[in-house]
């Protein structure tokens, strides 16, 4: 047998682990009668896998539903377990995922529900022995884990999509919530981050350990994205023929900053009184947003949620993220994925994804200035932001690939499970004499040399 490797994506659950049962494995053999030629076969067991999200939408609400739906069906025998709420859920249910709606679960802390959901999850766990259990969010995460490890998982994987932990919130809370994420590391046998950058920070604030984080990006439908601007927003907002229109996509909450969008759209009007803004999502802010609006004497848009969203920001001129804090940002990536020039803030993940003059700009968050500024170049110089949106398109389209996402996902679980990896290491089979293995030559010519040192002696 002879063995011949080829280049894998360098990651850590990619790369063939010397002590793994997998390493000489092949992966599969050609079958030499069709399947239905067969006699009837017994299914395999396939590994039940469990994903724990706090809120099954949004972000990596999408992400997780992306995962689950992307695992290969002959292998693993995939559920979702999360709050009540959200569209997600229906989808999920159609595509014959199983679903598991937990009673009581709160985003914040909420000792007697907390302890409500992770003893639902506990008994979950222990009628449906799960193999792998991937969490994901930060009380998905906390409570999962502790779950896992209560019920002895055999395997347990986290991806961190962003931190729920921020220096926005009181410096007691912050401490809190790092306290008990660091305290569910040691149950975690394999990390996940979105982006590098996330991934860099997860390290750092000793969330995990050095080594042991693997980027995975998070993907978005592809499919789904458009490939030329739509023109019905700009038709519903009644924007006569060429008028440059700045828009955001997102939650009108405190992360998402939709005062700063305002207050960036009043410095640009001001420069240039001909463009028009628009917010596309709705949140508790809203009320605050139109009254700075009317307070700043800037005409703003609001157009509640929609969800062809991603659709109607293709008719921005410049897309604008303003959060405070972003793992990476789903609109964002959905943005660039439709070739949009992009102004973002400089947070977490964003940078990996928006190069300032390659794929966008940057500005610090809280300041609307500095995002007028940029947003305001964008606007001067159309041929540049367009070629930049276009280098975002195709760094959007080539990375963010689900099935790329899946892949690297399913590296993860088969690595740590001593699996086949059909990305590391390919064997062929051959029925022609083979050469000796190097150990297995050294340990022969070592033994060759004590037989002649005995007949010398």
């Amino acid at each position: 047998m002879r063995t011949r490797r080829r280049s894998t994506l360098d990651t850590p659950a990619a790369r063939p682990d010397a002590d793994g049962a997998s390493l000489g494995w092949p992966v599969a053999l050609p079958p030499v009668v069709p399947p239905e030629a067969l006699p009837p076969q017994p299914d395999l067991p396939r590994i039940k896998v469990l994903h724990v999200i706090t809120r099954f939408w949004a972000g990596a609400g999408g992400n997780t539903l992306l995962s689950a739906l992307g695992a290969a069906p002959d292998r693993y025998d995939v559920w979702v377990a999360g709050a009540d709420g959200g569209p997600l859920w229906e989808r999920a249910e159609r595509a014959g995922l199983r679903t598991v709606k937990l009673r009581r679960f709160r985003e914040v802390l909420s000792p007697f529900d907390d302890l409500s959901v992770l003893w639902q999850l506990v008994r979950l766990l222990r009628r449906e022995r799960f193999t792998v259990v991937h969490t994901h969010s930060a009380k998905g995460g906390f409570l999962g884990r502790l779950a896992a490890w209560l019920t002895r998982v055999p395997l347990v994987v986290h991806t961190y999509h962003g931190f729920s932990y921020h220096d926005y919130m009181p410096a007691w809370r912050r401490r809190l919530y790092l306290t008990l994420e660091r305290l569910v590391r040691r149950f975690t046998h394999a990390f996940l981050a979105v982006s590098p950058r996330v991934a860099s920070e997860a390290v750092a604030m000793r969330l995990a350990p050095p080594g042991s984080v693997t980027v995975v990006p998070s993907a978005v439908e592809l499919d789904q994205l458009p490939d030329r601007p739509d023109p019905r927003l700009r038709k519903e907002l009644g924007l006569p023929a060429g008028t440059r229109l700045v828009g955001t996509v997102g939650r009108l909450d405190f992360q998402k900053a939709p005062l700063d969008f305002v207050r960036m759209a009043a410095r640009v009007a001001a420069a240039r009184p001909a463009v028009r803004f628009v917010m596309v999502g709705d949140g508790p802010m809203a009320d605050e947003v139109r009254a700075e609006a009317e307070r700043l004497g800037v005409e703003v848009a609001l157009v509640g949620f929609r969800a062809d969203a991603p659709v109607l920001a293709t008719a921005f001129d410049v897309f604008v993220i303003s959060s405070l804090y972003e793992g990476l940002g789903r609109a964002l990536t959905e943005a660039l994925g439709s070739g949009r020039p992009v102004v973002a803030t400089a947070v977490n993940g964003v940078p990996d994804l928006v190069v300032p003059g390659s794929t966008g700009l940057l500005a610090p968050p809280g300041d609307p200035g500095a995002l007028a500024e940029s947003v305001t170049w964008l606007l001067d110089h159309p041929e540049e932001g367009r070629r930049m949106g276009g280098q975002g398109r195709v760094l959007v389209r080539t990375l963010f690939d689900p099935a790329l996402m899946c892949e690297l996902i399913d590296r993860t679980y088969r690595h740590l499970l001593g699996l086949p990896d059909p990305g590391g290491q390919e064997i062929e089979l051959t029925d022609r004499p083979q050469a000796r293995p190097v150990a297995a030559a050294a340990t022969a010519d070592a033994r060759a040399g004590l037989v002649a040192e005995k007949r010398g002696a």
